[in-house]
Order: C-alpha cells, then sequence, then structure tokens
C-alpha cells in the first residue's frame, strides 16, 4: 500500500531549565495506508513527541517528516494549517470537545471550517455519530455526557471529514479499562470499515492488543516494531 507517514533520521531536541532534552534519537519509521499502528513506551519516551511532528504540530530539530509525499518541512504555515484540516484529524486524551457546542456540532466543526454546506455538514455528523454508537445523544452538551461518550464524539470528529490519518494521543488514558478497551475497538472498527490509518500512543498492554503493529519507544529511541494479529475482539462493530 502506499506510504502515508515517513520519519527519516528525525531526531527533537528541547531546552528546558537550561540543559537539551533528546525526546527522540534519529528515529526511521514508514506508515503504509490503512494500518492500526500503536505507539508503546513508558512516559517519556517520546510517543506524544512523535505524533505532535506527524501532525505538523512541532517540527523536527533533524530529519524529514513526510505526510502523504510532502514533507512537512518545506511547507509554509498555511500549507501546514490546510493540510491538518483537510487531511488529518486528532484524538486527544482530554477530548478537546468545545462546551458550549452540542455533540453534532462538535463533530460538524472539522466540516464548518473546510466550508462544506450546512445540510452536508449535519447529514454527514449525525451518521457518524451513529456509527460511534451515539444515536439520541446528538443534541447533549459535552458536560452531560460520560468520559467514554465524550471520546467518542471527538472521535467521531477526527473521521467525520474522511481525512487520510487520524493521530491519536493516549485517547484511553482518562477511561476506565472497558471503556478504554470499547473505544479501542470502536477505532479498529473505523479502521477497518474506511481503510483509515490510525497511528495512537498507549501505555496500557491491553490496548496493543488491539494493535496490528506495535512500535516500542524508550528514552526516544525506537527499540522494536511488530505486527501481529490483533487480539479477537478488535474486529468489533462501530
Amino acid at each position: 500500500m502506499d506510504t502515508v507517514v515517513e520519519l527519516q533520521g528525525v531526531s527533537r531536541r528541547y531546552v528546558s531549565k537550561g540543559e537539551t532534552v533528546l525526546a527522540l534519537d534519529h528515529i526511521d519509521l514508514s506508515v503504509a495506508g490503512g494500518e492500526f499502528l500503536a505507539l508503546a513506551g513508558p512516559s517519556g519516551s517520546g510517543k506524544s513527541t512523535l505524533l505532535n511532528l506527524v501532525g505538523g504540530l512541532d517540527r523536527p530539530s533533524e530529519g524529514r517528516v513526510i505526510v502523504e509525499g510532502r514533507e512537512l518541512g518545506t511547507l509554509s504555515g498555511k500549507e501546514l494549517a490546510a493540510l491538518r484540516r483537510e487531511r488529518l484529524g486528532f484524538v486527544f486524551q482530554s477530548y478537546n470537545l468545545v462546551p458550549v457546542l452540542s455533540a453534532v456540532e462538535n463533530v460538524e466543526y472539522v466540516m464548518l471550517i473546510q466550508g462544506r454546506p450546512a445540510a452536508e455538514r449535519r447529514a454527514r455528523a449525525l451518521e457518524v455519530l451513529r456509527e460511534v454508537g451515539l444515536e439520541g445523544m446528538e443534541h447533549r452538551r459535552p458536560a452531560s455526557l460520560s468520559g467514554g461518550q465524550q471520546q467518542r464524539v471527538a472521535v467521531a470528529r477526527a473521521i467525520a471529514a474522511r481525512p487520510a490519518l487520524v493521530l491519536a494521543d493516549e485517547p484511553t488514558a482518562n477511561l476506565d479499562t472497558a471503556t478504554g478497551e470499547a473505544l479501542t475497538d470502536l477505532m479498529a472498527a473505523l479502521n477497518a470499515r474506511y481503510g483509515t490509518t490510525f497511528i495512537f500512543s498507549t501505555h496500557d498492554t491491553r490496548i496493543m492488543e488491539r494493535a496490528s503493529r506495535l512500535v516500542r519507544l524508550r528514552d526516544g529511541h525506537l527499540v522494536s516494531d511488530e505486527r501481529h494479529d490483533p487480539a479477537p475482539d478488535a474486529a468489533v462493530e462501530a
């Protein structure tokens, strides 16, 4: 399959309290379209830094980050914003929903920014909310939804515009085990249904089992890259 993401010799250094911190050290990684890939490792291993680089939210100190054939370091701020808006979806552990908007309005938000017609936005948002199991809750605001329901809204928002790539940073961190596993199974089902590439970070071994590819990081280094069949319940219907 076509390569969606490629990292070539990528390093990222930060200066913290006068000292240089090496968050990523010469990472090489290629991700094909349709993969369901988990980044695993303890806190400080570089998972979030890697996701931020792939999402164009940060820039590498060295190396090249290429998404859908475009090297992010060569793009202007406007071009980078357009790439994130049109081709990428994001899911954060803190949900990042707009509290004054309903579930359906939150899902519509990216499509609103894209300039899609109102009727198209609403129809697509309602369709995706049904797919993630939130039919009947479309007009509830985030405060009246459970954590798992809010994260399902966040996933619906991420996939509503049919991006090529969804980046999820510890999406289950604030959820109990059963809800976290159900959410990961949901993302796996959406990955299988649409062929959308998912890259998500986690430190939960039970969530790692749902991935078809597991990349482990430690102290900014890529220490292993394993491909395997996901756990059987990863194929549940959304």
